[in-house]
């Protein structure tokens, strides 16, 4: 215990691996800011760097890449309705809002406390029950992914203000623009119109880029008479009573990320999604309307992704099993420096799992003290004149849409993209669930086709898989109740309901009198 102790706490006290870690936390902050500028991107370009160095000193500077990198992405999310990162995409639904209404500041500052408890929330399931979270990914078959990306579709629910047609054609939208290109299959063409550009697919941060980015700046365009808003800046950090308030829901949240965060392949983007649509589920009083500012609704996302990065590394520590892209970039590092991945890695050499837990948890307490300097100079972002701010959003989107795969073509999707979202939003359409659609669409799509092979492309055979042990029915049984929470009969329940509870309560009253 002693010796895990001292291996925790290595990277607090050495003032080398101390310096390189609020180094890559500061770094990852800016890098995840920038639309197009992923963290894979950044750690993969480290590695090459790190090749020389001791294992220490590489993984110091690699983690706080990560844990800066995941978080940066809600700045330009909250400031610009741009998510820096996939994983940032919920954080916009209602941080931008409190932008627009002048609480830029309050709502960077909050989500850097709730990210900081997220991630440390993360790192103590990865420091007490990496085995056996380890153990329980491996349990799941492709028709498990298969009915995760299910459930994850159907929060269309959640994402679609207003009609849930409209955001249910959105998402279809978003699942077909996802299987563009090469099928893992067969290997052939879908929907590429005969085009070999095509044929490696739409990069779904291309497309992100473009509905949210490009469309936010026409939409600007569209109303250059409509003032800047003036920030508040005075309250930056938040009270104690303001987290204790929030405190269940972020915990609730932290616990779901790194759940689905252990998954590998799934990733934070999906873990942000789930759980803001939770506390849209859950939350009964929410501070404001969910997509209009509420508080709960920037909470949920922040914590959900920050805590997936400690359930990423459990099945990469536990199992050698990448739980993300990032996750597979730091195991070809670790492979680089001489270690083996998986379950002999805590058996062989316990000093780097406890190493690295230590070290996830300095990074985060780096990421309070940097998360919130520099915030009031980040608020002003919004009050800069929209003459100057859609210049400037238009080429950090064209700056980052290139430096993905350094291809023009996608530049001209991400263009095409920005106009089809603007002409969208006009119509009613979220953007939300287009993106939904774009991540999940492929990864349901593979995970039917695996789980069909498994059965011998049987139906009824398929059909029986999905309760044949407790965790399939579990989330069978999941996918179904969201199903029934989302129908049309549903809301006609509920109208029906509301006349007869008020006509109730009106007798009630005349009895009264």
């Amino acid at each position: 215990m002693t010796e895990a102790f001292s291996y925790f706490t290595m990277a607090w006290f050495d003032p080398g691996l101390l310096a390189l870690t609020a180094l890559g936390t500061l770094a990852g902050i800016y890098i995840g800011a920038i639309p197009g500028l992923s963290v894979t991107m950044a750690v993969s370009i480290l590695v090459s760097f790190t090749f020389g160095w001791e294992v220490n000193q590489a993984l110091a500077l690699i983690v706080g890449i990560y844990i800066g990198g995941v978080y940066g992405g809600s700045r330009s999310a909250i400031l610009l309705n741009i998510p820096g990162a996939p994983s940032s995409v919920a954080t916009a639904f209602d941080g931008y809002p409190l932008a627009k209404m002048g609480e830029a500041g309050r709502a960077i500052g909050l989500s850097t406390v709730m990210s900081v408890i997220g991630g440390l929330i993360g790192v103590l399931v990865l420091a007490t029950a990496a085995p056996v979270i380890g153990d329980l990914a491996l349990k799941f078959a492709p028709r498990d992914y298969f009915l995760i990306a299910g459930i994850g579709l159907l929060l269309v629910g959640s994402l679609a203000k207003g009609s849930l047609a409209k955001g249910i054609f959105a998402a279809a939208l978003g699942a077909i623009i996802g299987m563009v290109g090469m099928d893992p299959v067969t290997a052939e063409g879908r929907f590429t119109l005969g085009t070999i550009e095509l044929m490696g697919g739409i990069h779904y941060v291309v497309v992100m880029i473009g509905l949210f980015g490009v469309a936010e700046a026409l939409g600007m365009l569209h109303n250059m008479h409509v003032a800047s808003v003036k920030q508040k800046v005075d309250k930056i950090i938040p009270s104690f009573a303001m987290v204790l308030k929030f405190l269940p829901l972020s915990i609730r949240t932290s616990i779901m990320g790194t759940v689905i965060g252990v998954l590998p392949g799934v990733g934070g983007d999906i873990a942000a999604l789930m759980a803001y649509d939770h506390a849209k589920r859950s939350v009964k009083n929410p501070t404001r309307p969910f997509g209009e500012g509420a508080y709960e609704g920037l909470i949920a996302p922040e914590t959900a992704n920050s805590s997936a990065v400690g359930g990423a590394y459990v099945p990469m520590l536990t199992l050698g099993m990448p739980g993300d892209a990032v996750t597979a970039v730091i195991i070809g590092a670790l492979v680089i420096h001489g270690l083996n991945p998986g379950p002999m890695l805590m058996v062989e050499t316990p000093h780097i799992f406890w190493f690295t837990v230590g070290n996830l948890a300095l990074a985060n307490i780096f990421l309070l003290i940097f998360g919130l300097m520099g915030i009031k100079l980040f608020a002003k972002m919004v009050e800069i004149p929209k003459a100057i701010l859609i210049p400037l959003i238009l080429m950090l989107c064209t700056v980052g849409t290139y430096s993905i795969n350094s291809s023009m073509m996608e530049v001209f999707w991400m263009l095409g993209f920005g106009v089809a979202g603007y002409f969208l939003k006009t119509f009613g359409f979220q953007m939300g669930p287009i993106i939904l659609g774009v991540i999940l669409g492929p990864m349901m799509d593979t995970s039917y086709r695996q789980a069909m092979s498994s059965v011998g492309d049987d139906w009824l055979a398929f059909l029986a898989s999905l309760v044949s042990n407790p965790l399939s029915l579990l989330l069978t049984t999941g996918l179904v109740l969201i199903l029934l929470g989302n129908t049309p009969l549903k809301s006609k329940i509920m109208k029906r309901r509301a006349p007869s509870a008020s006509a109730s309560s009106s007798q009630h009253a005349d009895n009264k009198k």
